[in-house]
Order: structure tokens, then C-alpha cells, then sequence
């Protein structure tokens, strides 16, 4: 038996449909963070339920809203934004990177921070009955601070009592196969594994490395040409197919910004609907077939995303 929890409760995997795999729907960071960035904050459930419900017209079924404690996740917002939408919203659980989680995680044992990632998993987060369906652990650039290799052998553990999937924060790309051989030696299998941000370090010799470990790849800054241009992101997925590495590969955009979002004003972009309606026809014009598109966005969640009896 197989399940994905979402925050309306548990579904079917076959039942999952299109899925986007690291998103933001609603968080409200603390201070100082939310004067320094005002962009860096989606406050408005009725701009949610908006964007939500273009995804779904554009034929999205399923988001992981990778929103944390440490950057004001609210459960409770979610799961209205899924009972309005129609939209499987799958929640978080575990930290950011050392800069917004520090003073979250200092001076405690992976133990404890284990046991709030458990308990989130299993009966629900900040006294609710919402529960969290993925396990989220971050890094730095070009570091794991000490902080963050805390969380990430809370993350193991938590993965350990309860199954469920951990999907991860890099930050620019950087750290993933430190990341990998932190989870793995902490008794993590790389198939309950995504790396994220990827397509922003979209080095070949790098990301083959990373695909021959056995983990799920995020490309999830599509449609972010400040990072690099699609056209590239392209080129390396074509890459890792050609490597044998289609069944590893899962999209996003990880849209964190009101600038992001045509919901927050006229002019603004790409959206939760660029992936559906813009990338994917590119890469069918670029001669990726239709089948291998569908792993990404349906088959490869789907399977990292499940639980199973232990």
C-alpha cells in the first residue's frame, strides 16, 4: 500500500495528476526579512487561490509548497487554498538554509528537531490536524553550516521513523553531493532524495555526477532567465535523458516572489501556468518526447513523492 500526504489528507499516487515539485504559496517571514525584501513574501490567499486555479485551468493537478516554520508557513492557508482550488497541496516539514533558520535550530539535538518533523508527519503542524507530506533540509552557499547539518540529521531521522520524502534547498546549486553523502550516510536511499535548485549551477560533469548517485533532480527555477536561460536548462535535461536519467527528473519554478505571480498585478510573471503552457511545448519542440515529458511532471513525483507501510 502506497499513499501521498497532501493537506486535505492522504491520496492514491496514481491519482497525483501533473505535479510542480518546489513551490511557495503563502508565507509571511518574520523580521528582519520582511522589510529588506518586501518582494519575498506571498501574503494574500485570494492572489493564491487565483494562481492556483490558472495552474489548475492549464492542466496542473498537484504542488509542493516547500514554505518552512522559520519563513511563516501557515497549514491552515493551505488547506483552504486546496479545498477552493480543487488543487493537492502536499506541506513541509524541516528548515531553510542557517540564514532564516539559526535561531530555529540553535543549541537543539537532531533528536528534537526529529521530533517536531515527526510529529508534523504524523499528526499535524502547529496544533493542527494538517499534515506535512515531504521532509525539507537546506544549505548554504558553498557550505553546510552547523546549524544546517543538524537539520539534516533531523531530516534523516524524521525519514527513518516515518518514510516520507526529503527534498532539499541548495543554495545557487552548490553542496548537492555534500548534501547527498550526509543523507545517505545517515541511512537516507537516494530514491527518497530530491536535490534541489539544480538548474542553477548547469554544469554537465557536475549534474551527471550528481544523477549517478541515484537521487531525484529539481529543475525548479524554469522560466528565471536571471539565472540561466531556458534554452540551457534544455540542453542538460537532454543530456541526463541521453544518460539514462529521465526517471530522475522533476520540474518546478519555485515562484517565492509577489513579482512572479500575474495574481499580484497586471505585467507581472512567468506564473504557475509558464511551465505548462511555455516550457513544455520547448521541450517538445527540442525533440523530448511527449512520454518522457510525462515522467517529469507526473510518474517521477509521484513515486518520490509516496509513503509506504515500514
Amino acid at each position: 500500500m502506497a499513499w501521498i500526504r497532501t493537506v486535505r489528507g492522504d491520496v492514491d499516487p496514481r491519482d497525483l495528476g501533473i505535479t510542480y515539485m518546489h513551490e511557495h504559496l503563502y508565507f509571511l517571514p518574520p523580521e528582519p526579512f520582511a522589510t529588506q525584501d518586501p518582494d519575498l513574501r506571498l501574503d494574500d490567499p485570494g492572489a493564491a487561490i487565483r494562481e492556483v486555479t490558472w495552474f489548475k485551468k492549464a492542466g496542473g493537478s498537484a504542488i509542493v509548497e516547500m514554505t518552512t516554520p522559520d519563513l511563516g508557513r501557515d497549514p491552515l492557508v493551505l488547506r483552504r487554498i486546496s479545498e477552493t482550488t480543487g488543487v493537492h497541496i502536499i506541506a513541509t516539514t524541516g528548515y531553510n538554509k542557517a540564514k532564516f533558520s539559526a535561531p530555529w535550530v540553535a543549541d537543539k539535538s537532531p533528536e528534537t528537531l526529529a521530533e517536531g518533523m515527526i510529529r508534523d508527519l504524523i499528526r499535524g503542524i502547529d496544533n493542527t490536524d494538517v499534515r506535512a507530506g515531504v521532509i525539507k533540509a537546506s544549505s548554504s552557499l558553498n557550505e553546510i553550516t552547523s546549524t544546517e547539518a543538524v537539520v539534516f540529521t533531523a531530516a534523516a531521522l524524521a525519514h527513518r521513523a516515518t518514510g516520507a520524502p526529503i527534498s532539499t534547498h541548495t543554495e545557487a546549486g552548490t553542496m548537492a553531493l555534500e548534501q547527498i553523502q550526509h543523507l545517505t550516510a545517515e541511512g537516507v536511499p537516494p530514491h527518497r532524495i530530491l536535490i534541489g535548485h539544480l538548474d542553477r549551477k548547469l554544469e554537465s560533469d557536475y549534474l551527471l555526477a550528481i544523477a549517478r548517485t541515484g537521487v531525484y533532480l529539481g529543475f525548479d527555477q524554469i522560466g528565471k532567465e536571471k539565472y540561466a536561460s531556458d534554452n540551457l536548462r534544455i540542453d542538460m535535461i537532454k543530456l541526463l535523458i541521453a544518460n539514462g536519467h529521465a526517471d530522475q527528473i522533476m520540474l518546478s519554478a519555485d515562484l517565492a516572489r509577489k513579482s512572479y505571480w500575474p495574481s499580484f498585478g497586471f505585467g507581472k510573471g512567468p506564473g504557475l501556468t509558464f511551465i505548462l503552457w511555455r516550457f513544455v511545448s520547448r521541450l517538445i519542440e527540442e525533440g523530448i518526447d511527449k512520454t518522457i515529458v510525462q515522467r517529469f511532471l507526473v510518474e517521477n513525483p509521484a513515486r518520490f513523492l509516496a509513503w509506504v507501510e515500514k
